[in-house]
């Protein structure tokens, strides 16, 4: 029988896109963002808005104004998300305008987001309090459809993107964190934060780290933050850190003793979401 090449399981499915890091944090820590994308001039050179979430568990919606929205978040298809979502855009790109894209049979052998975007785009993202990326700025809001949203917008974690450094994103939910999606290996980056660790220099702004866990591939390290802290508080440190972990990274030489128990430590609070 010949194997589905839907059904192959993809660890890092948007490798090789702009902005790695920026898709893995839109489908895993960031409620509510919006994203640039465009197809390829074979796929019509469509402007596309990569979405975290949109209503309705669809994953693409071809909105009344005419623009396409694409949703990184809840999608449940083969093992290769980027295929996944490559046929929910392409499938969209086909219907009638007001239309949506649900979750259905798994896709066949297809194109994936790598063949179907313009790689030379660049994945800038914005991060939003609110769903109203949902709606035709034409359309009429009514109370069900703004409580709904309102419901939507409740429900998500306060979340902000820090600028100093790409694909941090501080958050407020018990106490204050930051979440930094990292597009190096797995291993070296933690090396670099244990080599951090042992030094006591892996806090951030009077916080500390707490460990790290694996998404879409890639690992994405955590740090409580005192109470009260705001995103803004955070564009120094995080750029500061980020040079410490850059020369953390460039050291090749093995750990000595004390950072490889500060690597065993690390390693046994990690998790993996996908």
């Amino acid at each position: 029988m010949a194997k589905n090449p839907s059904s192959d399981f993809v660890l890092r499915p948007f490798e090789g896109l702009p902005g790695e890091t920026d898709w893995v944090s839109m489908r895993e820590i960031v409620p509510s963002a919006t994203a640039t994308a465009r197809t390829t001039a074979e796929y019509g050179s469509r402007d596309v808005t990569v979405v975290t979430l949109l209503p309705g568990a669809w994953t693409a919606l071809h909105r009344a104004d005419g623009t396409l929205l694409l949703a990184v978040q809840g999608i449940v298809g083969s093992g290769d998300v980027s295929r996944d979502l490559a046929a929910a855009l392409l499938e969209a790109m086909e219907l009638e305008p007001g239309t949506a894209v649900e979750s259905g049979e798994l896709p066949g052998e297809g194109p994936r987001l790598q063949d179907v975007l313009d790689l030379s785009v660049p994945f800038e993202v914005t991060v939003h309090d609110s769903f109203d990326y949902w709606l035709d700025p034409s359309a009429d809001v009514t109370p069900e459809l703004k409580q709904n949203l309102e419901d939507a917008a409740d429900g998500a974690i306060p979340t902000v993107k820090v600028e100093s450094a790409e694909s941090a994103y501080w958050c407020s939910m018990t106490r204050e964190f930051l979440r930094w999606a990292r597009p190096e290996p797995e291993d070296d980056v933690i090396d670099a934060i244990s080599r951090l660790h042992a030094k006591r220099e892996s806090g951030l702004a009077g916080g500390r780290f707490v460990g790290a866990f694996r998404a879409s591939g890639l690992v994405v390290p955590v740090w409580e933050l005192p109470k009260g802290t705001e995103a803004a508080d955070l564009e120094g440190p995080v750029a500061e850190l980020g040079e410490k972990l850059a020369k953390a990274l460039s050291i090749k030489e093995p750990l000595d003793a004390n950072e490889r128990r500060a690597r065993a430590g690390i390693v046994s609070r990690q998790v993996t979401l996908r």
